[in-house]
């Protein structure tokens, strides 16, 4: 199918190989620990070597640096068949690449990306993104977190929220302000490290859902960065900021899509075993609405993903795609989910099935990287813009 500005949806036999591949390796590898992950708020880093060798960990960087180069397409295939078989794995790797691999490779100069991506991509270390703060949330351009320039570079102190592998990462992209008045002007990027004096990791946060992907905050005490971290211009962190949310969404949405996906193959699967009044619950009219219900959720979140991702991969504009993909998909995901542990019934609501994880893992997505709020003003935002010109 091709749309009128030429997106194709159909898979080429480079996307069916990659998404045949992360398929088999999140069924085979990930799916069989993904129970452990959540009840024992597990940290798979035994799974970390092998996707690396997969290319999973350097999906954004150039081969030249040793990554596997994915487009924004093939990269989305990935996310969801990984979230299809656990959330937790599957938005390790989202933040990795989304939101630390591809700032470096995509605002750094030649030598960060030659000390930082080339580690990330090949599994020596592991990424995260700082750019929340405890009073700040969405409003990006309120940092408090503050940042001096010396002699050898930059002394940074303040406090980052909600790092997603923060607990576990070795690399950091951070934003930080010089001047607290100046909203986003002020703030710039750096990259640096997380294994620096002066910096401290707050406990993992005890959470709702994807209870393996660890989270916490950061504290910056004095912190001393080279010259060399400036991550881009100075006093254009905010573009960095948002350039990066942009890509990241789609990758939320991806993740949203693999849940959704993974709650409606499991809750099918159940209907069909599953008897009641003299037959397989899938026989009955309002399960059967369900289900239609269900499909149509997931495969409209995709194709809402896809645009996006395409329109990235083709360097047209996509920040409205990627919020709209980003709020249908986690809405869808959450819908979902929900109605999945309807057709459980009762065995939906314990432990013993995947549906109520599904549910709660579903949640997030509808709040990190810009919750559904946010979303809906983007997009009103660019639909008045367009409607001006």
């Amino acid at each position: 199918m091709t749309w009128q500005d030429g997106t194709n949806f159909g898979l080429n036999d480079d996307d069916i190989a990659i998404r045949d591949m992360a398929r088999a390796f999140a069924r085979e590898k990930v799916y069989p620990l993904a129970e452990k992950i959540d009840a024992e708020h597990y940290f798979p880093r035994e799974l970390l070597p092998e996707m690396a060798s997969l290319g999973f960990l350097g999906a954004m960087v150039p081969e030249s640096l040793g990554g596997s180069e994915l487009s924004q397409v093939q990269y989305c295939i990935l996310i969801e068949e990984l979230a299809a078989a656990c959330a937790s794995t599957s938005i390790i790797v989202s933040a990795h690449n989304s939101l630390c691999v591809f700032p470096i490779v995509e605002y750094g100069t030649q030598a960060q990306r030659e000390e930082f991506a080339k580690p990330l991509a090949s599994g020596e270390a592991l990424g995260c993104f700082a750019l929340s703060e405890p009073g700040t949330g969405s409003d990006a351009a309120a940092l408090t977190c503050k940042y001096e320039r010396t002699d050898k570079g930059f002394v940074v102190r303040g406090a980052k929220n909600w790092i997603t592998n923060g607990p576990e990462a070795d690399v950091c992209v951070l934003f930080a302000t010089n001047d607290t008045s100046s909203g986003y002007k002020g703030v710039s990027a750096f990259v640096h490290s997380l294994h620096l004096d002066g910096i401290s990791r707050g406990r993992p946060e005890n959470k709702l859902g994807i209870c393996g992907s660890p989270t916490c905050a950061l504290q910056y005490d004095e912190v001393e960065l080279p010259a060399t971290a400036l991550l881009g211009e100075e006093g254009r962190g905010f573009n960095v900021a948002m350039g990066t949310l942009n890509g990241g969404r789609t990758g939320v949405a991806a993740q949203a899509v693999g849940i959704a996906r993974g709650a409606l193959e499991h809750a099918l699967a159940y209907s069909k075993e599953r008897k009641a009044f003299g037959s397989a619950i899938c026989d009955h009219q309002s399960i059967k609405n369900y289900l239609a219900d269900m499909v149509n959720r997931v495969d409209a979140a995709r194709l809402l993903t896809h645009s996006a991702a395409f329109k990235k991969d083709q360097g047209l504009r996509y920040s409205r795609e990627a919020a709209m993909a980003k709020l249908f998909a986690s809405e869808a995901a959450t819908w979902v989910a929900n109605k999945a542990l309807q057709i459980y019934g009762g065995y939906g609501y314990v432990k013993d099935y995947p549906a109520e994880r599904h549910l709660r893992d579903a949640k997030i997505t509808e709040i990190y990287e810009g919750t559904s709020e946010i979303q809906r003003l983007v997009v009103a935002d660019t639909l008045l813009k367009e409607s001006e010109g």
